[in-house]
C-alpha cells in the first residue's frame, strides 16, 4: 500500500510539472513575434548610432592629427612624419572597418554587459529549443533576423571598444611626445575632449538600450521560468566564458589560472613579510586606496577606466540628445472664490528642456476650471486659459529655485462693470520648489510661488500660489 501511495504521488507530481511546463510553452508561443521584432528594432538602431558616432569621432581625430602633423612639420619634419603618418592611416582603416564586420573579437567578454548577454542567450535558447516557438516560416525568419541584429551589434560594440582603446593610447603617446614643444596644449585638450565624449556617448547608448518594453519584459519573465534556460545560461553566459565553465561543468567550473585567496595572501607575505605589522600596513594601504577610489568615483561616476579621466570639466548634458533632454509634466493650482470669480483650479501641462545638469527652462499651457462658490453651490464652468514660461535651477539636494512669466486670460468677472476687469493679466513668479521621486520614471514636485505683479491685476488676485505636480 505504501508503494502504491508513493507511486500515486509521483504520478500527480509528474502531471503537475507537465501541466506547468505546457503552460509555459503556451505562453512562450503567444509572445515571440512582438518580442523578436522589438529586439531587432532596438539592436539595429543602436548599431546605426554606434557606427555614425564612431565614424564622426574618427574623422575628427584624423583632422586633428593632420593639423598637428602640419604644425609639428614646421618644427621637426622627420618627427612629424614618424609620429603621425602611420597613425593617420590607422584611423582611416578603423573608420572604413566600422562599415563592415570586425570578425572574431579577441576579448574574453562582449562589451554589451549582462543585459546584452542575457538577450543574446535568450534568442539562442529559443532557436535551439524548437518546441518553444510557433512552427511557422514567419517566426523563424524573425528569430534569425533578431539573432543577426544582435550579433551585428556585438560586432559594432567590439569595434567601438577597440577604437576607444586606440584613441586612449594615442592621446597618451601624443601628450608625452609633444610635451617638449610649446603651442600644442589646446589641440591636445581638444583630442582629450573628443575621446571623453565619445566614451560617454557609447555609455549613453547602452543605458538607453537596456530599457525594456512590455513585450520584452513578459518574454524574459516566461523564458527565465524554464529550467532548461537556466542550464543554458550557466553554460553559455559571459560568466561561464570567464570561468571556463564549458571546459568543466556548471557545478564544478574550471578555475585554472584564477588566483585563490591563499595565493594572494602568500604573495603579500613575500613582499611585505608576515606578522601584525605587515597586516596593519596592508589594511592601511587598502583603506587609503579605497578612500581615493571612492573620491574619484564620486567625481566621475560614469568612467569605466582611469585612463579616460578628463583633464577638463565635462559638460554632463553634451551626450544627451534633444529628446532625452526634454521633460514633460503637469501641475494643478487652486484659487479660492471671492465676489468677482468662483473657486478655480488651474490644470496645466508643460514641457521643459534641460540645458544644464542643474537647470531647465520650458513653456506650458493652463486651463482655468471654475468649480462654484462653495460646497452648497458646486458648478463647473470654463473660466479661461493661460500661457506660461518658467525656469528651474537646483539650489541644494531636492530644492530648486523657480521663476516664470505668465499671461492669463479670464473673460468674465461677476459684479465688475464691462470694460473695467482685465481679460489678460500678467504674472511674474518667483519661489521655491521641492522635487521628490515617486518611481523610476515619475517625479513629484511642490511649488510655493509669489506673484510680484499681483497688485496690477484688476480685480486683484492672491499673491501666493501653491502648485502640486508631476514630471515624467
Amino acid at each position: 500500500m505504501k508503494t502504491i501511495y508513493q507511486l500515486t504521488l509521483l504520478l500527480f507530481a509528474c502531471l503537475y510539472t507537465a501541466q506547468g511546463q505546457d503552460s509555459l510553452l503556451q505562453k512562450a508561443n503567444a509572445i515571440p513575434g512582438k518580442y523578436l521584432s522589438q529586439v531587432k528594432q532596438k539592436s539595429d538602431k543602436m548599431e546605426r548610432q554606434i557606427t555614425a558616432r564612431s565614424e564622426k569621432a574618427l574623422s575628427r581625430f584624423m583632422k586633428q592629427e593632420e593639423k598637428l602633423k602640419r604644425r609639428l612639420g614646421k618644427i621637426d619634419s622627420l618627427k612629424a612624419n614618424n609620429l603621425f603618418a602611420h597613425s593617420i592611416d590607422s584611423l582611416g582603416s578603423l573608420k572604413s572597418r566600422m562599415k563592415g564586420k570586425l570578425g572574431k573579437y579577441s576579448g574574453a567578454l562582449t562589451q554589451g554587459g549582462p543585459y546584452l548577454d542575457s538577450l543574446s542567450n535568450s534568442l539562442s535558447f529559443l532557436k535551439d529549443s524548437k518546441g518553444l516557438l510557433e512552427q511557422s516560416k514567419g517566426i523563424t525568419d524573425k528569430l534569425n533576423g533578431s539573432l543577426k541584429s544582435v550579433d551585428n551589434l556585438k560586432d559594432k560594440l567590439a569595434q567601438a571598444e577597440q577604437i576607444k582603446a586606440y584613441i586612449r593610447e594615442r592621446k597618451q603617446l601624443l601628450k608625452e611626445q609633444l610635451s617638449q614643444y610649446t603651442g600644442f596644449t589646446k589641440d591636445l585638450q581638444k583630442m582629450n575632449k573628443e575621446a571623453y565624449y565619445y566614451a560617454q556617448q557609447l555609455k549613453e547608448y547602452k543605458e538607453v538600450f537596456k530599457d525594456r518594453k512590455k513585450a520584452e519584459q513578459k518574454a524574459m519573465e516566461v523564458i527565465k521560468k524554464i529550467p532548461a534556460f537556466n542550464d543554458f545560461m550557466q553554460k553559455h553566459s559571459q560568466l561561464a566564458s570567464l570561468l571556463n565553465i564549458q571546459a568543466g561543468t556548471a557545478s564544478a567550473p574550471n578555475l585554472e589560472g584564477l588566483q585563490t585567496r591563499n595565493q594572494v595572501e602568500q604573495l603579500i607575505q613575500q613582499r611585505l613579510g608576515s606578522g601584525p605589522n605587515a597586516s596593519a600596513a596592508v589594511s592601511q594601504q587598502m583603506a587609503e586606496a579605497r578612500s581615493k577610489f571612492d573620491e574619484l568615483k564620486s567625481k566621475f561616476p560614469d568612467l569605466d577606466n582611469a585612463a579616460e579621466m578628463p583633464d577638463f570639466k565635462p559638460k554632463e548634458m553634451k551626450t544627451k540628445s534633444f529628446l532625452q533632454r526634454l521633460e514633460f509634466g503637469s501641475n494643478i493650482q487652486f484659487q479660492r472664490s471671492n465676489k468677482f470669480f468662483p473657486s478655480t483650479g488651474d490644470l496645466a501641462g508643460q514641457a521643459a528642456y534641460k540645458f544644464h545638469k542643474n537647470g531647465s527652462a520650458g513653456v506650458g499651457l493652463s486651463y482655468k476650471l471654475g468649480m462654484g462658490t462653495g460646497f452648497d453651490n458646486i458648478r463647473f464652468s470654463s473660466q479661461g486659459m493661460g500661457i506660461r514660461s518658467f525656469i528651474d535651477w537646483k539650489l541644494k539636494g531636492t530644492f530648486f529655485l523657480n521663476g516664470g512669466y505668465e499671461q492669463n486670460y479670464q473673460p468674465e468677472y461677476a459684479g465688475v462693470p464691462e470694460g473695467v476687469g482685465q481679460k489678460w493679466t500678467q504674472s511674474g513668479l518667483i519661489g521655491i520648489s521641492k522635487k521628490y521621486k515617486i518611481n523610476s520614471k515619475l517625479k513629484g514636485n511642490m511649488m510655493v510661488l509669489f506673484d510680484f505683479l499681483y497688485n496690477q491685476h484688476v480685480p486683484r488676485t492672491d499673491p501666493v500660489k501653491v502648485r502640486l505636480g508631476y514630471n515624467f
